[in-house]
């Protein structure tokens, strides 16, 4: 009877244990790599994250085809909109944005691979744990494979692998990731694009719109 409870104890404490689906901190600043597996597209970007309004400021530096770009973008997806803003010249590009908002979760029907520590548990602050999850989406033009790596503490994002037909793999890497935001004003529009009017041509690349 002693060795039943025993196990019984044993089984719900890995249970306990066992990474968990999670949602990332809705409000986050830091920034990021990407790359892709056709080598067309290197960038290095930073951002402001905010989940609960569904907005996100990118400043994108990188090179694509061979060519270098620049992109101030920020993303407004409950108006559907995206602005283009050159702080140096004031100017502002005001485009739709038909893309749908994925906030940075693990969803619901990933996989769980595995969870380790990357650089080293020989001692206090030498690594972190972090947990790896596999799955699919249903994107608007077929199916997305995906592998996100997230810390096993606070869900902060550390690497993502997509993968589409129309881009191949995708990788990013997540860095100086801080819980909140740092400067709240980057996540509205500019004065400057107050009278920006609606352009109906192709938006830019930028990481968002390869998927």
């Amino acid at each position: 009877m002693r060795v039943l409870i025993l196990l019984v104890c044993l089984s719900a404490g890995c249970l306990a244990q066992r990474p968990q689906k999670c949602k990332s901190p809705p409000l986050m600043t830091g920034s990021f790599s990407v790359s892709t597996q056709s080598e067309k597209l290197m960038a290095y970007a930073r951002y402001s994250y905010d989940a609960l309004g569904k907005r996100i400021h990118l400043r994108e530096i990188g090179s694509y085809n061979n060519k270098t770009f620049r992109f101030d973008v920020l993303l407004l997806y409950r108006q559907g909109v995206m602005y283009k803003i050159n702080y140096r010249n004031r100017t502002c590009c005001k485009k739709p944005l038909s893309v749908d908002f994925h906030p940075l979760e693990i969803p619901q029907n990933a996989s769980l691979l595995g969870q380790v520590v990357l650089g080293s548990s020989s001692g206090p602050g030498q690594g972190v744990l972090v947990n790896t999850w596999a799955g699919e989406l249903q994107m608007k033009k077929g199916k997305a494979k995906y592998m996100s790596t997230v810390t096993e503490f606070g869900c902060v994002p550390v690497s993502t692998l997509f993968h589409t037909d129309r881009s191949g793999w995708v990788v990013t890497s997540f860095f100086n990731n801080v819980i909140g935001l740092v400067d709240p004003g980057q996540l509205n529009p500019p004065f400057f694009c107050k009278d920006a009017q609606l352009e109906e041509d192709e938006d830019p690349v930028t990481f968002f719109n390869l998927f």
